[in-house]
């Protein structure tokens, strides 16, 4: 079955995954996610695109962003990809493709899935063994977001901000999240959804993206609602 095209979106959140090519590692040492780091960081400010959250695996990464403008996305994306793959084979003395295929993405929600999103990012390396505490891991925005360390990469979005009215308010109410944690249908809706390109969000939410575009946004009758999350 063929691919369906991407769709992005001014100003709405965008889950993205990019995995390396074969499952094969993406970055070996700290100087490699260091180098992704800045990367994004000068392609997203020239792209206008604003990351919220992300987190460097071994073999893959994840970012929660919201464009500005339609094109911002992809364009920010292929600039980070092709300068890191050409950093990265000249480095370590290899040749040929890093990346399985394009990335993947998807348009969340904000009410609904956005902080959850910003959970599930945070605690993939609790989930892969790396860490016992998402705090533990350097290369995600996690410690920023509970206020351990500044990371200038990361805008934070209106419902972060919204969950107090302090910073410290604010860190401690998303370090609860974080500890609560999300259930296994949820975080399994996460992961498919951004791999395959559907859009996650309730009836209305993707019956108003839908009205802008012709491509399905939904796996079967176009406009049929995803089934809820247990409370």
């Amino acid at each position: 079955m063929a691919r369906l095209p991407r769709l992005t979106v001014a100003g709405y959140p965008h889950h993205v995954i990019q995995r390396g090519n074969d499952r094969q590692p993406i970055v070996r040492d700290d100087q490699d996610r260091q180098r992704l780091l800045d990367l994004w960081y000068e392609h997203a400010r020239a792209c206008k695109v604003a990351i919220h959250a992300y987190v460097i695996m071994d073999n893959h990464f994840h970012l929660l962003v919201t464009p500005e403008t339609g094109d911002g996305l992809p364009q920010m994306m292929q600039a980070v990809g092709r300068a890191y793959v050409r950093y990265f084979n000249l480095r370590h003395q290899r040749t040929g493709t890093l990346w399985e295929g394009r990335y993947r993405s998807n348009l969340i929600e904000s009410e609904r899935y956005l902080l959850a999103c910003m959970v599930y990012i945070d605690l993939n390396p609790v989930r892969a063994g790396m860490v016992e505490h998402a705090q533990d891991y350097r290369w995600s925005s996690h410690r920023h977001c509970i206020g351990q360390v500044s990371d200038k990469l990361v805008t934070l979005h209106a419902l972060y901000w919204a969950l107090g009215n302090t910073p410290f308010a604010r860190e401690a109410a998303y370090a609860e999240l974080v500890k609560a944690g999300l259930a296994t249908r949820q975080r399994d809706e996460l992961t498919r959804t951004a791999l395959s390109g559907w859009a996650l969000g309730s009836e209305d939410f993707v019956g108003e993206l839908q009205q802008g575009t012709t491509r399905r946004l939904l796996p079967g009758k176009a406009g049929r609602p995803f089934k809820k999350w247990p409370d």
